[in-house]
């Protein structure tokens, strides 16, 4: 096929928020969706979506790992940088949808807003990584610490990260907000508190659009 007749290129999609979000719920319904429009997609989520990457996921969430700061963002864009090689580009390149539950906005938000990294060094990262690669659509399910708390509580082990204080939660949602309203043309913010037919009302909008840009 010469380069005149490839695919056009697919659309990404990533969702982001605080743990306790509901994203797994939502993710589904969005797998409903584009399937009943006939759109081909691949499902994936960081960090893993590849054998390192779910490695490296393993690492990162259990609550006995202890890694510096500058060594859990690294293994982060590790994780990501296969991810990308192996399973997005070649997704995206076959005209396929990529639909991803967390990409670098995490990285912003729970190490840069949450630990404390200086948002320039994931920047660094981030530019050498992903070489201009950026989703079409971040849906960015928000709601307060408590109600993210409270559908958190008592339904499992937590994790590293939903282990930490509210303070953490907090400028992680803080800083998700703040990139938001930085890329209003690629993030759509979805009140994450209401009930769940409302919410998928606006997501299946934000997909319908866009379908239709082609």
């Amino acid at each position: 096929m010469s380069s005149a007749q490839q695919a056009p290129r697919g659309r990404f999609i990533t969702l982001e928020g605080i743990d306790g979000a509901g994203k797994s719920t939502h993710l589904a319904f969005i797998h409903d969706w584009l399937s009943r429009h006939d759109v081909d997609a691949v499902f994936t989520r960081e960090p893993g979506g590849t054998p390192l990457g779910e490695q490296v996921r393993a690492l990162l969430l259990a609550p006995q790992t202890q890694v510096s700061l500058d060594a859990e963002t690294l293994l982060a864009f590790a994780s990501r940088q296969q991810h990308i090689a192996d399973v997005i580009e070649p997704a995206l390149s076959q005209g396929r949808w990529l639909v991803s539950d967390r990409f670098t906005d995490s990285t912003y938000a729970f190490q840069g807003g949450g630990r404390g990294v200086p948002f320039e060094r994931i920047r660094a990262l981030e530019d050498w990584v992903q070489r201009g690669l950026q989703p079409d659509l971040t849906l960015l399910f928000d709601l307060p610490l408590e109600v993210a708390a409270g559908r958190m509580s008592g339904t499992r082990q937590l994790d590293r990260f939903e282990q930490e204080a509210a303070d953490f939660h907090q400028r992680v949602r803080e800083a998700y907000l703040k990139r938001a309203a930085a890329e209003p043309g690629r993030f759509a913010v979805l009140d994450a508190s209401r009930g769940i037919a409302d919410i998928q009302v606006d997501i299946a909008g934000h997909l319908q659009t866009l379908l239709e840009r082609g």
